[in-house]
């Protein structure tokens, strides 16, 4: 549930309630892929993973951006999300914890709406940046 922050109440460098899911276990890769559609056997076959080059199964990188979507939907209403985008740093494996945080780097006014931008990442239990993004939010007065 989204605790709805107003842009009075928001300063530059404030940080936004981090969210952490796992240890991310293979069932919950089998239940991404089924609900994803992504069958990808480096996500479910140690054998198929290891034989493209990688140590064994990696998490989906789609299921890693969902996590970081969440963190910001327990922040804000899902609704007041303008701009949500992130590049992938690394790979993630079963087992691991998805820490997901945020802090904002600027709030303006533009088209009738008050924006606060943010920097989010997504961190492994050994402080790893497996995804660094933006996001704009906004919120009301």
């Amino acid at each position: 549930m989204a605790n709805n922050p107003t842009f009075s109440d928001i300063e530059v460098g404030a940080e936004i309630p981090a969210l952490s899911r796992g240890p991310i276990s293979r069932t919950d890769l089998a239940l991404f892929a089924g609900a994803s559609g992504d069958h990808n056997p480096i996500h479910l076959d140690d054998a198929e993973a290891k034989a493209g080059g990688l140590p064994g199964v990696i998490v989906h990188g789609m299921l890693m951006m969902a996590v970081l979507g969440q963190s910001l939907s327990g922040w804000v209403a899902q609704s007041r999300v303008r701009a949500f985008s992130n590049r992938f740093a690394a790979m993630a494996a079963p087992g691991d914890t998805i820490t997901c945080s945020g802090k904002v780097t600027a709030k303006r006014q533009e088209g009738g709406e008050n924006l606060v931008d943010l920097e989010i990442i997504a961190q492994n239990q050994k402080g790893d940046v497996l995804l660094k993004g933006d996001a704009t939010v906004a919120l009301d007065a």
